[in-house]
């Protein structure tokens, strides 16, 4: 840019002119002046309007795990924290972590020749943070782009993006996964489990012969339903664990918008091909469920996504979702276990360590309606009672439980004839 193509400079005003945009200018000029010192040429400045949560959560991910690709060449303001101090809940243990502090450095990308900056902007109304991106030109910043959206696409598979519509947009998180499901701890009928899990290894085999042999398009849904605590949870982990490929979660919210749909999908693309789940899919509000179905209807709105919808409604999912190729392709109930899984299920436990083959086999017949979260509940109290008591009174649990299961059915939690005793009514004295 040339003097002449610009009406206000900084070395040439009175802060008189415009404080505020003369405080601005000072700083950016300043970081601008430091570059050229640093590295022997100028720079310019750039707007990102679709980019910006990418580049900085690489930055931050490169500096957590000391990067040679980034160097810091100095700190904005001294008086500033150069640090942050956070934490990572582990299996283990609380762990403390001190890292970089993103805001307050200016960081350099030397084969790029690209910079980043998060500085602070002080104003008399408050304080305001700016995101500024330097580069030596387009080419250097199309090429660090591209290596951005590589690089979170290879760091991103130790962890789950999770989407969460707010009042304010799309929060984003990224989660690691701490605890990983095999698919062997997925316990479903033979034929459906194969199917599943073929439906996602074909769609994430390298090179995509089978659709490219077949003409299909790269696109993939499904939809799981059933009662809750039957395993769709489980069996989304597990894919998530088992698959060498992005997966990201989708929290629907009453803040569900056009706004937030329109960026979810435009976030996903940029990790296709990946897995999206959206549970709860029958949340989604009414007022833009016409949005969201234009948009799984969009000629590349779900390229190279596999797109898992969960509910424990299925009655309460729109129509349309199901009626036009592209949009959920098949629907698969999670039924309640039979007896075959009921005994895989708790023979996976171990649980013969604490009872025998008839006592097992007893339990098997005793629990005809629990879902597994149901299973799993009885057999942490047989643990625990076996634990205290060193024995288990197989009737007794299995009756406590199914006591629980019709009292969450018709949502009434205390019986009739102790209900005075516990009410309000119980502390009037005549």
């Amino acid at each position: 840019m040339n003097n002449q193509d610009v009406l206000f400079k900084i070395g040439e005003m009175d802060r008189k002119m415009l404080p505020y945009y003369y405080d601005y200018g000072k700083i950016v000029s300043s970081i601008q002046e430091k570059l050229f010192e640093e590295v022997g040429f100028d720079f310019h400045m750039y707007s990102d309007e679709d980019t910006s949560n990418e580049i900085w959560e690489i930055l931050e991910e490169d500096l957590k795990e000391n990067s040679p690709e980034v160097r810091l060449i100095s700190y904005i303001y001294k008086e500033a924290e150069t640090k942050t101090i956070s934490s990572n809940h582990t299996e283990k243990a609380l762990e403390f972590i001190i890292k970089p502090r993103i805001s307050n450095g200016l960081y350099y990308y030397p084969h790029y020749k690209v910079a980043l900056v998060k500085v602070l902007i002080f104003q008399s109304d408050g304080e305001m943070n700016r995101d500024l991106i330097f580069a030596q030109n387009d080419a250097c910043l199309v090429s660090f782009l591209q290596y951005v959206l590589k690089r979170k696409r290879d760091y991103i598979k130790n962890y789950v993006t999770v989407f969460t519509d707010t009042e304010n947009g799309v929060e984003t998180e990224i989660e690691s996964i701490t605890t990983m499901v095999k698919r062997e701890d997925v316990f479903l009928e033979d034929s459906l489990k194969k199917e599943i899990y073929r439906s996602i290894d074909e769609f994430f085999q390298e090179g995509r012969e089978f659709f490219k042999t077949y003409q299909i398009p790269y696109k993939r849904g499904i939809l799981l339903y059933g009662k809750p605590g039957n395993g769709k949870t489980t069996l989304v982990k597990s894919i998530a664990s088992s698959i060498n490929a992005p997966v990201a979660y989708w929290q629907i919210t009453e803040f569900t918008s056009s706004y937030t749909i329109k960026e979810v999908f435009s976030s996903v693309l940029k990790l296709a091909p990946m897995v999206l789940v959206i549970e709860d899919i029958d949340s989604m509000p009414a007022d833009v469920r016409s949005v969201f179905l234009n948009t799984l209807d969009g000629a590349t709105s779900k390229e190279g996504v596999f797109l898992i919808g969960t509910t424990n409604y299925p009655e309460k999912i729109d129509p349309a979702l199901m009626n036009r190729s592209g949009r959920f392709d098949r629907a698969y109930e999670i039924k309640l276990p039979t007896k075959k899984l009921r005994y895989q299920y708790l023979k996976n436990k171990k649980i013969e360590r604490i009872l025998s083959e008839d006592e097992i086999q007893e339990v098997i017949e005793s629990t005809k309606d629990f879902s597994y979260a149901q299973l799993n509940e009885l057999y942490t109290s047989i643990a625990l009672e076996w634990h205290y008591e060193q024995k288990v009174d197989i009737n007794q649990l299995c009756k406590d439980l199914k006591s629980l299961q019709r009292k969450q059915i018709k949502q009434t939690w205390v019986d009739s004839d102790s209900a005075a005793a516990i009410g309000f009514a119980g502390f009037i004295e005549e």
